[in-house]
């Protein structure tokens, strides 16, 4: 019988070759594309030395088309836990060397094992995503395992926070759980995602794409919406996520975590008083009031790029972690359209999950008006907006910048929405709708039969401004709270967010509430 040095020698054996993955050969071809091998991404993700193992030998259990000849430990899929900054995150990272990542049943056993463990203590779990798919010799049983994941996907959402990471294919039904996910991360040149890949496209329908213009990451960012970051090398979306994770919870029962700053709470800042152009058809750039506004001007901005008209990320307010959520006049002057709308009504429904502040800075003229927006469902669509802001029980801050007018200023967090601190800047505009618009309805009579009806237009809308475009009937009637120097946002947004610290609000019992979908 061996000894225990012997013993301990065939483990370490074992250890080796389930390092070892698919072997050099696959390991050298994964470097030739670009990309990182599943445990190289884990060492760049996780603190040093912080990650520990599960299912290390777990070998697939089919037997047909001669894969009883070919069991690699692992199967595929490098799963356990490990640390973010000391905060402990589970996490699966698919090994394309290994079968192509293709998932297996025992494959997503294991990934369903540290969703589960993520799911019982409490904490985020991060999926890096690698895999030609589902493994076609197992049939069923690997579209099975799937479906198991998207399960636990769902049952986890709210929970914990899900993060994906596409770092290479990602097609059919494996795209289902990374889209239920929270945060979906790309790279350029190495990741994509369709349902059905270009080839069954030009069978289908005729059209002729490449895998990039169909389901790369710009298309993803830009176009489609479906991912929230991309980056230029997996070294640099790995740390992104780490930043990313800095910001949240371990789950939604737990307190984002706060981090020391040297920022003043009391910092007011100048600028900010010559950022709104003095006409008020003039574009300016929400960016520059959130990054004089937060912590050390950082700002983690979510889905740039896609329905850049209303901007979103997270943030620091004297420490504590933020959700930002902005309207961009530089942008089809800040209006709210379906990609907005849905956009900012997901990320208020993620903060309000884990219990992020919401603070909105508000510059909006309305709804984009048109054939294609109401046909696309700019009725429905904007009401998951409204939807999200109403459902929300976190604290809710509001800053009016320019315009709030019609709709829109109800649905941005206004007071009406249980918006818990709202404010406004002596610039703000909060109305039916604008003095030109509200002028030419009002008066139209008048104007018809004036001697002069571009001056008689002028004076009205003089005289309509002077009465209606300010925000003092707003706060004469306690809609707004306070009109404030523009100066003294950040103080005034982060002595608020003090104040709520032991807000209690909850909705009505019942099962879950029915967004329109």
């Amino acid at each position: 019988m061996p000894d225990a040095r012997q013993l301990l020698e065939q483990l370490h054996q074992r250890q080796a070759l389930a390092d070892a993955g698919g072997g050099a050969a696959r390991v050298a071809k994964q470097h030739k594309k670009g990309k990182l091998t599943a445990r190289e991404r884990l060492d760049l993700l996780l603190d040093r030395d912080s990650f520990v193992e599960l299912d290390r030998f777990v070998t697939h259990r089919s037997t047909d088309f001669g894969l009883d000849q070919q069991r690699v430990p692992g199967d595929g899929v490098v799963t356990g836990s490990g640390r973010i900054d000391g905060r402990l995150v589970y996490v699966f990272s698919q090994d394309f060397t290994v079968f192509g990542g293709s998932l297996s049943e025992t494959h997503a056993e294991k990934i369903c094992k540290v969703m589960d463990l993520a799911l019982r203590n409490g904490a985020p779990v991060i999926g890096l995503n690698d895999s030609g798919g589902a493994r076609i010799q197992e049939g069923v049983a690997s579209l099975g395992g799937y479906a198991d994941i998207f399960l636990r996907n769902t049952l986890a959402s709210g929970v914990v926070p899900q993060i994906s990471a596409i770092l290479g294919p990602c097609a059919g039904g494996a795209v289902y759980s990374p889209a239920i996910t929270d945060f979906i991360f790309m790279v350029r040149n190495v990741s994509y995602m369709f349902v059905t890949g270009p080839n069954v496209v030009k069978t289908v329908t005729h059209e002729e794409v490449s895998f990039d213009e169909l389901g790369g990451a710009d298309t993803h960012l830009g176009t489609s919406g479906v991912s929230h970051f991309v980056h230029d090398s997996e070294p640099e979306c790995l740390q992104a996520i780490r930043a990313l994770v800095a910001f949240l919870p371990l789950n939604n029962l737990d307190d984002p975590p706060l981090r020391p700053t040297e920022d003043p709470a009391d910092r007011r800042d100048e600028a900010l008083l010559d950022l709104i152009p003095d006409s008020p058809a003039k574009p300016y750039d929400m960016h520059g009031v959130i990054g004089r506004v937060v912590d050390d001007g950082a700002f983690l901005e979510v889905q740039r790029g896609y329905a850049e008209n209303i901007v979103v990320g997270l943030a620091r307010l004297g420490g504590r972690p933020v959700g930002i959520v902005a309207n961009q006049p530089a942008v089809l002057a800040g209006v709210l359209d379906i990609n907005a709308s849905v956009k900012a009504a997901r990320f208020i429904r993620f903060c309000d999950c884990f219990n992020l502040p919401v603070v909105t800075f508000v510059d909006v003229p309305g709804f984009l008006p048109g054939v294609a927006q109401e046909h696309g469902g700019i009725i429905r669509q904007g009401a998951k907006l409204l939807f999200a802001y109403c459902e929300a029980t976190v604290p809710k801050l509001t800053v009016i910048t320019r315009k709030a007018y019609g709709g829109a200023y109800d649905v941005m967090s206004s007071k009406h929405i249980r918006g818990d601190v709202n404010l406004a800047w002596p610039t703000a505009e909060i109305a039916v709708m604008g003095p030109k618009g509200a002028v030419e309805i009002l008066f139209r009579d008048e104007i018809a039969t004036a001697d002069d009806p571009a001056a008689a237009t002028a004076r009205l809308i003089e005289e309509y401004t002077l009465k209606f475009a300010h925000p003092y009937a707003a706060a004469a009637r306690g809609y707004i709270d306070d009109v404030i120097d523009p100066r003294d946002t950040r103080p005034r947004l982060i002595d608020a967010l003090r104040t709520l610290r032991t807000k209690r609000d909850r909705n009505p019992p019942k099962k879950h509430g029915n967004i329109p979908l």
